[in-house]
């Protein structure tokens, strides 16, 4: 039986978890769900890929949830299950000392919320937790000079948050976290369409109409396509034709608070950092700064150059990934004991 569990770093995300073990690299990445009883919620059905399968032709018996909202707990039990399930899935249970774990958290997180998740994954099989800020994981996965003392502006778009933080040796200079990702930018073509065109949809058709025409900034030649729902006025199916002008007005209100966040840590942010965010631009990390055009709306309303990292949604896990590498840069110095010196 081996002796020690290999270190684990673990990207927990509204929508999507992901696992990094060392030495071997990413071996999950799931979405953040359970499938539960509806009658007995202790009993779990599924997990991850399989709880998604389940979701929209599972029976009434089953319920799906979500541990996590905006990036915080808020199941602490199905959290704790979920995460057991995840550990096991990647590393097995046939070890005698339990795993050291790095979590990645938003930077807007409490003591509370710290807590609550910490023991969260002590319970799933962690025998040392270590929680590390969400830009600052995507900035190492990202390459750039985090432990030098450079100012990098990091933006972190994931699906329930975006933060956005000023890095500089080693730590986060300004920071601020918003509940604005992915998630609102479903839920406002959702509600836009049920608000305009009197058709309703689900999440995962929204989330096809972000990726296939929603845009942060107008297109120079606009484009349509037909969106299949729910007529409300007569609930029978309907279809409507959706233009890519609808589909911007619809997503402008998550894009202004991004942007308002970024203005807000810009005007707290020391002036030589200030200086280096100037020259070496504002870099964009996580899923939801795939949007199209987002880059470009930033850009252009804060006059700084804007770079989308090349694999935006797996920079949080890259860099978590570095620190399970290399774990004494998170772990702290042993002390050791001073002689007494007769003086």
């Amino acid at each position: 039986m081996p002796i020690s569990a290999p270190d684990i770093g673990i990207d927990l995300g509204t929508s999507m978890t992901s696992l990094y073990v060392r030495s071997r690299g990413i071996v999950v990445s799931e979405p953040t769900i359970v499938a539960v009883d509806r009658e007995d919620k202790k009993t779990v059905r599924a997990v991850g890929d399989e709880a998604r399968f389940l979701y929209g032709r599972s029976p009434d018996r089953f319920m799906m949830v979500s541990p996590l909202r905006n990036g915080q707990v808020s199941d602490f039990d199905m959290t704790e299950l979920m995460l057991r399930y995840f550990v096991r899935k990647a590393v097995g249970i046939s070890y005698v000392n339990k795993p050291r774990v790095i979590v990645s958290v938003p930077c807007g997180s409490d003591d509370i919320s710290r807590k609550a998740l910490t023991e969260a994954v002590r319970l799933a099989g962690a025998k040392h937790v270590f929680l590390i800020e969400k830009p600052f994981a995507g900035a190492i996965g990202t390459g750039l000079p985090v432990y030098d003392p450079v100012g990098n502006l990091v933006v972190d778009i994931g699906a329930g948050t975006t933060d956005v933080a000023v890095i500089s040796l080693g730590g986060l200079v300004v920071s601020q976290s918003i509940p604005v990702g992915g998630n609102r930018m479903d839920e406002t073509l959702v509600n836009y369409l049920k608000r305009e065109c009197n058709i309703i949809i689900g999440r995962q058709t929204a989330e096809n109409i972000k990726k296939d025409l929603a845009a942060a900034i107008p297109l120079e030649e606009p484009r349509s396509i037909l969106v299949r729902g729910i007529n409300q006025l007569n609930t029978s199916a309907g279809t409507v034709q959706f233009t890519s002008t609808q589909a911007y007005e619809a997503i402008r209100e998550p894009c202004e608070a991004i942007l308002t966040a970024i203005k807000w840590v810009l005007e707290r942010t020391p002036p030589e950092l200030c200086a280096d965010i100037m020259w070496g631009g504002i870099h964009m990390t996580g899923s939801g700064s795939m949007l199209f055009g987002l880059d470009r709306y930033i850009s252009e309303s804060l006059d700084i150059p804007v770079l989308l990292a090349r694999d935006p949604g797996d920079c949080c896990i890259l860099g978590i990934g570095y620190l399970t590498e290399n774990i004494q840069l998170v772990t702290p110095p042993e002390r050791k004991a001073v002689p007494n010196v007769p003086v």
